[in-house]
C-alpha cells in the first residue's frame, strides 16, 4: 500500500453552511479577517497589550470586576475542567444541579477530581429548583461548592440563578457557573449575582471561532486555590501557573498562546461593544420569538419548562410524523443549513436550533422556516405552506418590535441584515 504523497491533497474549500447548531455558531467576516493578521510572539509587548485589551472587554461582558479574568486555551469543556480541578480537592463535596448533558459532565468531572459529587436532579428540560439547592445545602454536611449550568445546551433550558449566591455565601461554598451558551446572549451578572467561578466558550453567543474559554474568578476562588493541601492534578490546566503568565507585570511563560484565535476574541469582543449588551441581548429575544412562533406553527412545541427557555438556542419536540435524522439531512444536503439533534435520552426526539450571535438574526429565521415548509411539503408532514412564515412575521410586526437601539446600533444591525441576505 502506498500513502498518498501530500501533493495529493488539493485545496480545502468548505460548502457554505448556515450554522443554526447547538454551536458553533456563525463568524462576522472582522472576526475572519482578525485571524489572518500576522503573527505576533506570545510575549511580544504588542501582544501582551492585546492581552490587556481582552481582558478589559471580558470584565464587561461577564459584568465583573474580577481581576483574575482570562481567556483560556481550549474550548469550553477545557473551562469546566480548569475551574474543578482547580477548586475541587480529594474528598471534598460538590452540590451540581443536573437536569442534562453538560450538569451530568460536570458531575462526572467533580468525580475524577477525586472529589464527592451530590447531585440535585431535575427532569430534562426543566430547571433546578432554589429550594432543592438551599435543603440540599442544609443536608450535605461542609460543601466546598455549587455548580450549575446556566443555560443547558442538551435541552434549552435557562437556570435561574439570582438567589443561589447568597444561598451558598450563607453555607461556606463557592459558587461556579457554567455559561457557555449564555455569556453575551443573555443577561448574566457575575458579580450581582455572587458567582465565585465561571467560564464559557467563544463559539457559541460571542460568535468566534471555537478554541478559548473565557473565565473569571473572584478572590474567594482564588484563595480557595492558594490553599489547595494538593497539588493540582492537571499542569496544563493549573490556574495558578496561567495566572502568571496573564498577569500584567509578571507574563512568565507557561505555554503558547494561539495568538491567532486572541486576536478572532479582540475582534468578535468589539463588536459586542459596539452592538451595546442591551441592544444584544433584544436581538436574541426577538429572534428566538419569532422562530419560536414559526416552529409551533409547523407543530414543533417547547421542550423547556415555560418561562425559563433559552433566547440562545431553541429546543422543540418533534411529533412523530416528522423524520428527525431525514429532515436535517435534506437541510444540510439541499439548503446547507445546519441545525442540531436531540442527546443522550433525547436523541431522535428533539431538534436543536441555535441562535448565537451572528447567527441570531432575522435572515437566518426566514431563511430556516422557509426551508423547514418546503421540506415538510415534500416529505408530507405539512399540508399547506406560509404557516411558519406568516408566524414569525407576525412577531416582527409587533408594534416597536426593533426596538429604539442608538443610531450606531441601528446602523450596524442594518448592515448585518443586508450582509446576511
Amino acid at each position: 500500500m502506498t500513502l498518498a504523497t501530500s501533493s495529493a491533497c488539493g485545496e480545502f474549500s468548505p460548502p457554505p453552511r448556515l450554522l443554526l447548531g447547538p454551536g458553533p455558531s456563525l463568524v462576522h467576516p472582522r472576526v475572519l479577517q482578525a485571524m489572518g493578521r500576522p503573527l505576533l510572539g506570545h510575549l511580544d509587548p504588542e501582544f501582551l497589550q492585546l492581552m490587556n485589551e481582552i481582558q478589559a472587554m471580558l470584565r464587561h461582558v461577564f459584568r465583573t470586576e474580577n481581576r483574575f479574568t482570562i481567556a483560556l486555551s481550549g474550548t469550553g469543556s477545557a473551562g469546566m475542567e480548569a475551574l474543578l480541578v482547580n477548586l475541587v480537592e480529594p474528598g471534598e463535596t460538590v452540590l451540581v444541579g443536573v437536569n442534562g448533558v453538560f450538569g451530568a459532565r460536570m458531575a462526572a468531572v467533580v468525580e475524577r477530581c477525586g472529589g464527592r459529587p451530590i447531585t440535585i436532579e431535575a427532569p430534562w428540560g426543566r430547571i433546578v429548583e432554589p429550594d432543592a439547592i438551599r435543603l440540599a445545602l442544609a443536608r450535605s454536611g461542609p460543601v466546598k461548592a455549587v455548580a450549575l449550568v446556566h443555560a443547558e445546551t442538551s435541552t434549552g433550558a435557562r437556570q435561574p440563578l439570582e438567589a443561589i449566591g447568597a444561598l451558598c455565601r450563607e453555607a461556606g461554598a463557592l459558587f461556579i457557573v457554567d455559561a457557555v451558551t449564555s455569556l453575551a446572549g443573555l443577561p448574566l451578572e457575575v458579580d450581582a449575582w455572587g458567582i465565585d467561578a465561571c467560564y464559557s466558550g467563544t463559539q457559541k453567543c460571542l460568535s468566534c471561532p471555537p478554541g478559548l474559554s473565557p473565565l473569571t474568578l473572584n478572590d474567594h476562588a482564588l484563595t480557595a486555590i492558594r490553599r489547595r493541601k494538593t497539588a493540582c492534578r492537571s499542569w496544563y490546566l493549573d490556574l495558578s501557573l496561567v495566572a502568571d503568565y496573564w498577569e500584567e507585570g509578571k507574563r512568565a511563560y507557561h505555554h503558547t498562546a494561539p495568538i491567532s484565535m486572541l486576536y478572532a476574541l479582540r475582534e468578535a469582543l468589539r463588536l459586542v461593544e459596539e452592538e451595546g449588551l442591551e441592544s444584544r441581548f433584544a436581538r436574541h429575544r426577538l429572534q428566538s420569538e419569532a422562530l419560536g412562533a414559526g416552529l409551533e406553527a409547523l407543530g414543533l412545541s417547547p421542550f423547556a419548562q415555560e418561562g425559563y427557555r433559552l433566547p440562545s438556542l431553541a429546543c422543540v419536540t418533534l411529533p412523530a410524523r416528522i423524520d428527525d435524522a431525514a429532515v436535517r439531512a435534506s437541510l444540510l444536503r439541499r439548503f446547507q443549513i445546519e441545525i442540531g439533534g436531540g442527546l443522550g435520552p433525547l436523541r431522535g426526539q428533539v431538534w436543536r436550533i441555535g441562535l448565537m450571535g451572528e447567527s441570531a438574526r432575522r435572515c437566518h429565521v426566514l431563511t430556516l422556516l422557509s426551508a423547514l415548509e418546503e421540506l415538510g411539503l415534500d416529505q408530507g408532514w405539512l399540508a399547506q405552506p406560509g404557516a411558519a412564515l406568516t408566524a414569525a412575521a407576525g412577531v416582527y410586526a409587533r408594534p416597536g418590535e426593533p426596538g429604539a437601539m442608538p443610531q450606531k446600533s441601528a446602523r450596524m444591525s442594518s448592515e448585518r441584515e443586508k450582509a446576511c441576505s
